[in-house]
């Protein structure tokens, strides 16, 4: 549901988050705050605010030590003291030169250097070349780049899961959906742990080169067998924290499936540093009516 925000001494700012024992004996919520960019694409595509407002529900309903607080409009919080001793923050909106971040770089790393979490969802894992894109490699190891990176609609079939508390639950899955691909990795993929992967098929290159369609690069690597990594966990060096990406959640509906939704709750609560439970964050599948709710208002 949409929650008031709610502001928090500004001196808060520069305490270090706090740890998941220090949450288990202070009784502290740990505080998840969710950026929602406005609307774009069409109806069922991109809700950004929908799909915020299910997973912060779901973290709400869950009975875990935790408080989801949805920024109440769309784009950075015009009252950026929402995200003060906030434990991690997630960023669902529109990518590249219209990312929500890309104004506020400077004060966003100040969080982060704190060692407050991210989660960026689909298009918000783009960035632009230069400062954008080497924030986001500190913050969260990896990233959609232009004419590196590619964003075909495609099935995978994720069956080898990881050993990772963000796996906690989940069974091997597929979901038909715009999963971005050959991301930019931190060198060596030092701090990165692939969460969601799988062999892309031929077709997911059958359009011509373009700055998200194919290059020279990502058809060498498939050509190869490489099994390319669409959601990833990464810990900062020293412990500065964690982050998250996710480049599913181009179809809203994608959303029912439990797996995929298990996946990226069970990563809000890593990135908090909250002990994700062995069976996984529980959430009820979301109804069609449900699922409906909150959409944006996009017209035709």
């Amino acid at each position: 549901m949409l929650r008031t925000i709610v502001s928090v001494t500004a001196v808060l700012l520069f305490w270090p988050a706090a740890t998941a024992e220090e949450k288990g004996t202070d009784g502290r919520k740990a505080k998840i705050v969710f950026i929602s960019g406005s609307p774009s694409h069409g109806p069922m595509n991109h809700e950004h605010r929908a799909g915020n407002m299910i997973l912060a529900d779901a973290l709400n309903r869950s009975g875990l030590n935790v408080e989801a607080i949805l920024v109440g409009h769309y784009g950075y919080p015009e009252d950026p003291s929402i995200l003060e001793n906030a434990d991690s923050i997630v960023v669902f909106c529109t990518g590249h030169s219209g990312h929500v971040l890309k104004p506020h770089l400077k004060d966003f790393d100040v969080l982060m250097k704190r060692g407050a979490g991210v989660v960026m969802i689909h298009w918000a894992t783009e960035a632009e070349k230069g400062q954008p894109g080497q924030k986001f490699l500190e913050w969260m190891g990896g990233f959609c780049d232009l004419n590196w990176s590619v964003n075909p609609h495609w099935t995978p079939h994720f069956k080898d899961l990881p050993e990772h508390p963000i796996c906690n639950g989940v069974r091997p899955f597929q979901v038909n959906d715009e999963w971005y691909y050959h991301m930019r990795f931190v060198p060596d993929m030092k701090g990165v742990t692939p969460i969601l992967s799988d062999l892309p098929p031929p077709e997911t290159l059958a359009r011509p080169d373009g700055p998200r369609s194919g290059n020279p690069d990502v058809r060498r690597a498939v050509a190869a067998g490489e099994q390319q990594h669409v959601a990833w966990a990464y810990e900062r060096p020293h412990g500065r924290g964690r982050g998250f990406g996710f480049t599913g959640a181009h179809n809203h509906v994608s959303w029912q499936n439990d797996n995929f939704r298990k996946i990226v709750l069970n990563a809000i609560l890593w990135t908090a540093h909250v002990q994700v439970p062995k069976d996984g964050c529980p959430s009820p599948t979301p109804s069609d009516d449900r699922l409906r709710e909150n959409l944006d208002d996009k017209g035709k």
